[in-house]
């Protein structure tokens, strides 16, 4: 088993990788559809296994394209972690859609539009409750 310091290296090595791999080596047009961007790596404790997470901005079908394009590229992609990265083993690579940013800017625009359909008298009495709570934790 590898050190929790030896699997942060290596998955960011990885993502280093991956990322330059996005930008100059994978051919495949359907890749280049949607714009792309490696937001993690999770690297297995034995360093066997890699998930990718990779962040797609563009429609749907655009999405789906490029999914399709980095499935059909996960062996080239490990031949090239296998020739960039000095490890025993190549780890396998599964690349996962990463939806963290669509789910906060849904998030941050709900709360935006709570705001505005709010009164203000009503968010004046909330950040007095707020300013009433801070001054308890602070005494």
């Amino acid at each position: 088993m590898a050190t929790n310091r030896r699997i942060s290296r290596v998955a960011e090595l990885i993502k280093r990788e991956v990322s330059q791999m996005l930008l100059n080596g994978i051919k495949d047009d359907r890749v280049g559809t949607g714009m792309v961007s490696v937001t993690d790596v999770d690297v297995s404790g034995d360093l066997q296994h890699a998930k990718i997470y990779v962040s797609i901005y563009g429609t749907e079908q655009a999405k789906e394209e490029t999914m399709a394009g980095l499935k059909s590229a996960t062996g080239y992609v490990r031949s090239e972690l296998g020739a960039r990265v000095r490890l025993r083993r190549t780890p396998e690579v599964i690349f996962i859609e990463d939806r963290s940013i669509e789910r906060g800017t849904k998030v941050l625009s709900l709360l935006n539009q709570l705001k505005h359909e709010r009164p203000p008298e009503s968010l004046a009495a909330l950040e007095d409750n707020i300013d009433e709570d801070d001054e308890q934790f602070a005494q």
